[in-house]
């Protein structure tokens, strides 16, 4: 069980790094270069957006904005699903 629970932590942090990178990408492609040493300036609105959106718990975010969230976790499952089925048999 431990060496399963380990694999498990490996390719979630994996699939989390990804996640987290797509967000990074997402992000800088909203920013305004600033200058030419690579300083990135968030756009007001999109500050404003995510603060908001941060501090809704999940059960006040709007149907789009949780579709978003279970569209993540979407990519999660299938793994969690996978490890179990492989313990129980």
């Amino acid at each position: 069980m431990e060496e399963a629970l380990a694999s498990l932590l490996e390719t979630l942090a994996s699939l989390e790094h990804e996640r987290w990178a797509h967000w990074q990408r997402y992000l800088h492609s909203k920013c305004v270069p600033q200058g030419g040493d690579g300083a990135l300036l968030i756009p007001a609105e999109l500050v404003r957006h995510w603060e908001t959106q941060s501090a809704t718990p999940y059960s006040e975010l709007t149907e789009k904005e949780k579709e978003s969230d279970r569209e993540q976790v979407r990519k999660y499952l299938p793994i969690i699903v996978d490890t179990l089925s492989n313990e129980k048999a």
